[in-house]
């Protein structure tokens, strides 16, 4: 990229081209460069460009904040369709959950970039039969896949999010790169609006308790859950019309948090070792253990996302590397126990959806592992890891649409 961005320094419809198709790569090859070219006029223009700092709050256009109005509304009442109707509550939400914002986001992200009619009609299709399938599914609480289709459908939906997300770029492993960045300055907007409502409904009770009014029931049952609705959408309209908000942030979370989880993660196998707790008998420790394991991947995911955008120390490299290996450890007891489970019990579709989730995450981690080992050697080698992640993307997406729509089918909705 960075040979690209010199040879093109005289030819602006190219320099444009190379930045819209990987706008980060783009900007950190450029402000790598930009102390030999600065003296360049157009180097120059394109520095102010890419590192000029707004200080003030961008609302956006009336449209969009209008779109963003009316989708909060939308959101709010679909979060209340059980007290609309005669629809009980933990069977609406159990299936709906992901259902009151994702569509909406999707829709924001169809409209905000322009996409073609193709791509609204493969969304909408997509969301109307997942809202279809779930909610026709048999009522039985004790059915595996009925509760597996619940756990999944968001993760699907959050597919689907990214495919109106990516436009028209899809194959790009840099803007899907730029979507994991996207969720991770969302949970960092969402976190904070919901800290500041949460601050601001313990105000407003405290203040009409005083003079003896009960405002709580009424004001949890229609304020309360339509903030709540409504956060991911607002923070996602901030997100995406004042980055520079938290595009500062996320990095530093994901660097803060980093040595402090491998450090966690250490001390926790150590203390499983020492306390003689085991996941091969116990459900619900490897239950559990299962949750830990997608959380530290979570974490890989988004850290290696932020360091493709960012220079990273030879230390962060080190860190991330570390983190990755301990992880592969826990990722290997989890799979020996669940391989253990299914040895001596049988075949279950918990088993089997755990088992090809462990599967996909264990390849998945040891082949960044491979490229990380590399960063720490090369430089050059960041790339290839973000690479890696974004390639494996669509086949967490296929995983999860064969546990959401086929496990029910081939296990006969047990």
């Amino acid at each position: 990229m960075k040979q690209k961005i010199i040879n093109n320094l005289a030819n602006p419809r190219q320099l444009e081209e190379l930045y819209r198709d990987n706008k980060a790569t783009f900007k950190s090859a450029f402000n790598t460069i930009y102390p030999e070219i600065e003296t360049n006029e157009i180097a120059q223009i394109w520095n102010e460009r890419l590192n000029f700092k707004s200080k003030e709050i961008s609302w956006g256009t009336r449209r969009e904040l209008a779109f963003v109005i009316i989708a909060s509304i939308i959101a709010g009442l679909i979060a209340k369709i059980p007290v609309f109707t005669t629809i009980e509550a933990e069977y609406f939400y159990t299936r709906n959950i992901a259902l009151i914002v994702f569509p909406l986001l999707t829709a924001y992200f169809l409209w905000r970039q322009k996409q073609d009619v193709t791509k609204h009609i493969f969304s909408a299709v997509a969301i109307l039969l997942s809202a279809l399938y779930i909610n026709l599914l048999p009522n039985n609480p004790n059915s595996d896949t009925l509760i597996l289709a619940c756990i999944h459908l968001p993760l699907f939906l959050w597919a689907v999010l990214g495919f109106s997300f990516a436009g028209d770029h899809l194959n790009n492993y840099h803007k899907r790169l730029d979507f994991l960045r996207y969720n991770a300055d969302l949970l960092v907007m969402t976190t904070i609006i919901l800290i500041a409502g949460g601050l601001f409904t313990a105000v407003t009770l405290g203040l009409f308790t005083v003079i003896d009014i009960p405002l709580k029931e009424y004001y949890l049952q229609y304020v309360g859950i339509w903030g709540l609705a409504a956060a991911p959408i607002v923070g996602t309209y901030l997100v995406q019309t004042n980055p520079q908000l938290v595009n500062k942030v996320s990095p530093v979370i994901a660097k803060v948090f980093t040595p402090l989880v491998f450090m966690m993660l250490i001390l926790y196998l150590l203390a499983i070792i020492s306390t003689g707790k085991d996941p091969y008998n116990d459900r619900a420790f490897l239950f559990i253990f299962n949750i830990l394991l997608i959380g530290v991947m979570a974490i890989i995911l988004f850290s290696i996302a932020e360091t493709s955008k960012n220079s990273e120390s030879k230390i962060g490299a080190w860190l991330l590397l570390g983190l990755a290996i301990v992880t592969v450890a826990v990722n290997g007891i989890a799979l020996s126990a669940i391989l253990f489970r299914i040895s001596e019990w049988g075949i279950t579709p918990n088993r089997i959806a755990i088992l090809g989730g462990n599967l996909l995450i264990l390849t998945n981690l040891l082949i960044v592992t491979v490229q990380l080992f590399k960063t720490t050697k090369y430089s050059n080698e960041t790339e290839k890891v973000a690479k890696s992640i974004a390639t494996f993307l669509p086949i967490y997406c296929i995983w999860t649409m064969v546990v959401t729509f086929l496990f029910p089918i081939i296990f006969n909705f047990q």
